[in-house]
């Protein structure tokens, strides 16, 4: 992998992958722990936000202190990615939140779009795009190409993901090379229906409950 490409080392999150993975996990698990990973990759992510200095007062005396200097926003990519965003916002309660409804078609495994929130023009520095998995990379490549096209530098992009694909991972950094990403975990094969194996199954039926039996 490029040195774009973030892979999260930390027994916590292996853990917790570990445990999305299980077909056993409650969707009540599930949503906790899509939290807490995003938790941690987006303060791994955030690590390099320029920061700006302030003159402050403490009740003893004057300080030095500093703020995010870009406007952060979050696009978390309809469904599944809703499952992030709670977390992203604990980090960035004013971030504005833009939709992205994107979904793959089964036959051709192309994405479609659907919906988008975005205004515009945009208000916004620096996006994060969240989508918990990358199995072919079309959908993220899709959402990518509309941040883009909207006006936002790819360089000021990061897209966090729970579990990628290999594969998919490839294509999205062929497409986009100067992407930042961080991801919690890759597997290295797709079936022949493009899903990630082992993966962790629909994260948007785990998320709200929605298996078919």
């Amino acid at each position: 992998m490029s040195s774009k490409v973030n892979l999260l080392s930390h027994p916590i999150v292996n853990a917790e992958l570990s445990k999305l993975r299980q077909s056993s996990t409650s969707s009540k698990e599930f949503r906790e722990g899509i939290n807490h990973i995003s938790l941690i990759l987006g303060l791994e992510a955030s690590r390099s936000l320029e920061e700006e200095s302030f003159d402050g007062q403490t009740p003893i005396g004057p300080f030095k202190g500093t703020v995010i200097k870009p406007r952060v926003g979050l696009t978390p990519i309809l469904r599944a990615g809703l499952g992030m965003s709670d977390a992203l916002l604990t980090l960035f309660p004013s971030a504005p939140v833009y939709h992205l409804g994107l979904y793959r078609e089964k036959v051709t495994l192309q994405p479609v779009e659907y919906y988008s929130k975005l205004p515009p023009s945009p208000p916004v520095d620096t996006v994060f795009l969240l989508d918990p998995l990358i199995a072919t990379g079309g959908t993220a490549c899709a959402a990518l190409s509309m941040i883009v096209d909207w006006g936002i530098p790819i360089q000021n992009v990061k897209l966090l993901c729970i579990l990628a694909s290999k594969p998919g991972l490839e294509h999205v950094q062929d497409e986009f090379p100067e992407l930042e990403i961080w991801v919690a975990g890759v597997d290295d094969e797709l079936t022949p229906q493009g899903i990630i194996s082992p993966g962790l199954g629909d994260t948007g039926d785990r998320l709200f409950n929605t298996i078919r039996a």
